[in-house]
């Protein structure tokens, strides 16, 4: 089973969602699960609710929501491997400093104490200047890699990068043979 969860970035969840049906076409099973924000956060892309039914349908269980339900994967619930899909920069913040205190980076701390792969599909409008040492420092560590990402919109957004979500599949492929999919940045 593979845990698929989700963070902000609002503008890419119809990017997430198909990735997470492919997944499905592909024979994976899905634990979804959604940060506390995505639960329940309404935006000019849908309400909270509406992504929530879906996300439930096309995976065929509830979404993890909390800390407390995410904190048995890894010890109790063994993944095969774990993708964020949106992951914001606000959560590889977190997980680069070693911060839990949402579902999803307690989804990912408890996932990675079982030495399985993290695949994150990184959104954020800061990618190339705060967070730009986050993603070095998850670079570092074992058992996490990215899908490759480029400049969405260097122009208007210098900053900038989004995951190409079209390579979620291979780079998760990739990751379960413990290698980076291709090069990181695009």
């Amino acid at each position: 089973m593979i845990g698929f969860a989700m963070c902000g970035s609002f503008c890419t969840h119809k990017h997430a969602l198909a990735q997470m049906k492919l997944l499905l076409e592909n024979g994976r099973e899905i634990l979804p699960i959604m940060s506390e924000n995505v639960y329940s956060t309404d935006t000019r892309f849908g309400t909270s609710r509406q992504l929530i039914d879906e996300v439930e349908q096309i995976c065929g269980r509830r979404v993890v929501h909390t800390i407390v339900g995410a904190e048995p994967l890894g010890p109790s619930i063994a993944l095969d491997a774990m993708v964020i899909c949106p992951c914001t920069g606000n959560t590889l913040a977190k997980m680069a400093s070693g911060i839990t205190d949402t579902s999803v980076t307690m989804a990912a701390k408890a996932h990675l104490r079982s030495d399985r792969p993290l695949v994150i599909a990184l959104a954020t409008n800061d990618a190339l200047s705060a967070n730009l040492k986050n993603i070095g420092q998850m670079l570092t560590k074992k058992h996490v890699y990215f899908v490759p990402m480029s400049q969405d919109d260097p122009q208007k957004k210098p900053h900038s990068l989004v995951a190409d979500f079209s390579l979620v599949l291979p780079a998760l492929e990739a990751a379960e043979q413990g290698k980076q999919y291709q090069r990181i940045f695009k």
